[in-house]
Parts: structure tokens; sequence; C-alpha cells
């Protein structure tokens, strides 16, 4: 810990970097999925604003893990578990926007945005 002024006093210009880089990164987040000259996708609030998003509030954890937390100065092991449940939150994103991508298709129809259609009349397997 601190163990004079000068050090105290640098801590709270740390903190306060943080807290205002935290700040601006929400507010760029909101920014992505609410304002439209910053659409990185298609028209409105899509997946790769999702993953924007996402990509933004991950790095704001982490600068919350090693500054307030203090994970920063801990052993090797602790960074591992950390880039360990980074690697699988990723790999569920991953997996999350693959699934999405992947069309369904009943019968003779295809539905590439996977939400069911109640205009349309209900077929099985085979189209009846």
């Amino acid at each position: 810990m601190a163990d004079s002024i000068e050090e105290v006093k640098k801590a709270k210009k740390l903190y306060l970097f943080i807290g205002t880089l935290l700040f601006v990164f929400t507010v760029v987040t909101v920014m992505v999925a609410s304002v439209e000259w910053l659409d990185f996708g298609g028209h409105g609030f899509d997946a790769m604003d999702a993953a924007i998003g996402l990509c933004i509030a991950a790095f704001k954890a982490t600068l919350v893990m090693l500054i307030f937390m203090h994970l920063n100065h801990e052993r090797p092991m602790v960074y591992f578990f950390y880039t360990l449940g980074l690697v699988m939150a990723f790999f569920c994103m991953w997996l999350i926007g693959w699934s999405i991508s992947d069309p369904i298709e009943f019968g003779n129809e295809s539905y590439s945005d996977g939400f069911y259609d109640p205009s349309k009349p209900a077929t099985d397997v085979h189209g009846r």
C-alpha cells in the first residue's frame, strides 16, 4: 500500500483517471447502441453493435479488476484464470453469433433470421 503522501496522491490521480476513462467508455457504449451515425452494422441496433458493446464492457471490467481490485499486483496464476475466463466469454459470444447466423430450414421454406412467421401456414418436415 501507499507509504507516503506522494504515493497517495499518485494513486488518487490514477483512480480519477481510470474513473474518467470508465465514464468515457460508458458514453461510447451508449452512443454505439443509440446514435445513428455511429452504427457499425445494418440499420438500427444489430449484432455488430452488441459485439462492440460487449468488447467495451470487457475492457472496462478489465480496468476495474486490474486497478480497483488490485489484481495487477497478483501472481501469474491469477492471470491464468482471468485469461481462461475471457477466452470462455469470447467463445460464448462467438457461439451465439454462429448460431444466429445459421439458417433454419423447415420443409421448402428457409427462415434465415431464425424467427417464426405466424402469417405463413405451419408445415412439417416434409413441407405438407
